[in-house]
């Protein structure tokens, strides 16, 4: 009887192996984009995760985040600046209805879909091929009768002023500055024509994202396209003159030399030398007499 021979055990992998369970509380879903990010270094990435993590309205300013982890201002301050570059992080700064300016941040867990998004949104649409006219039916022999109207052809869509795409587009990107002011795209075509009327007067898109952003109130916006219609209608500045209108001149004033006074040599002007007012003498009654002759 030949010797038994024993399998030799499976080779085990080198590489990484996971050992999982499922959380039921304190967890964070973190993308892959952003967890294997190619480009984001090792400290920003967790500095993402831990931000992530944290509940609206927690502070993330660079000397808080210092307080919190080992690494330096200077070191959390370039992981940052590396999280706006790939768009999972803005900062701007707004001034409170106390007149105090303050940093605001706003984290975003998934930059790549919404990028997808805005294309999809802005892509223009495709417009369907014009279908050809139907040819007219052939007349009969016996009676003629009236040729077929052909079908009118699909009239294009109505394109946009460049005024209005560009109110479309600083209206969608208001959520940047606060997400409070997330608008669908059928408020903000509603919206368009209000906000291109700011740009038609002469005020750039920066000075009209300030203006609707200033002193919001600080609980919740429950309508932000009636608040924003309501800024639009109400806080619109009127319309410069046009600077090529003439203004009417005003009357050449007669301007005096200066003369010294006689009296206390001070400088004053008059047609004359002579003295000022304060030591002119009182007129007498015979130079009255004389000037009333």
């Amino acid at each position: 009887m030949a010797d038994q021979q024993l399998s030799a055990p499976s080779r085990v992998p080198s590489g990484i192996r996971h050992v999982n369970h499922d959380h039921r509380r304190g967890y964070v879903k973190i993308g892959n984009h952003l967890a294997q990010h190619r480009e984001l270094s090792m400290a920003a990435i967790g500095l993402a995760t831990h931000i992530q993590s944290l509940p609206t309205g927690s502070k993330v300013t660079i000397k808080a985040l210092a307080e919190r982890f080992p690494e330096g201002e200077v070191r959390i301050a370039t992981a940052l600046r590396e999280l706006e570059r790939h768009g999972y992080l803005a900062r701007f700064q707004e001034r409170l209805p106390t007149g105090r300016v303050v940093t605001c941040t706003v984290s975003y867990n998934n930059p790549p879909a919404m990028a997808e998004a805005s294309r999809e949104r802005h892509a223009p649409p495709r417009r369907p091929e014009p279908k050809p006219a139907p040819q007219p039916d052939p007349e009969p022999e016996p009676e003629p009768e009236p040729e077929s109207e052909p079908e009118s052809e699909p009239e294009p869509e109505p394109v946009a002023p460049e005024a209005e795409s560009e109110a479309r587009e600083l209206l969608a990107r208001l959520r940047v500055r606060d997400p409070r002011l997330t608008l669908s795209e059928r408020d903000t075509v509603r919206l368009a024509p209000a906000a291109a009327e700011w740009l038609e007067r002469g005020l750039t898109p920066s000075a009209v994202t300030a203006a609707l952003t200033r002193s919001l109130p600080t609980q919740t916006i429950h309508s932000p396209a009636a608040l924003l219609a309501h800024r639009l209608r109400e806080l619109l500045p009127p319309r410069l003159p046009d600077p090529r209108t003439p203004h009417p001149a005003g009357p050449d004033r007669t301007l005096h030399p200066l003369r010294t006074c006689d009296g206390c040599e001070r400088a004053f002007r008059s047609p004359t030398p002579g003295h000022c007012r304060s030591c002119a003498p009182p007129p007498t009654a015979g130079t009255t007499t004389a000037a009333a002759a």
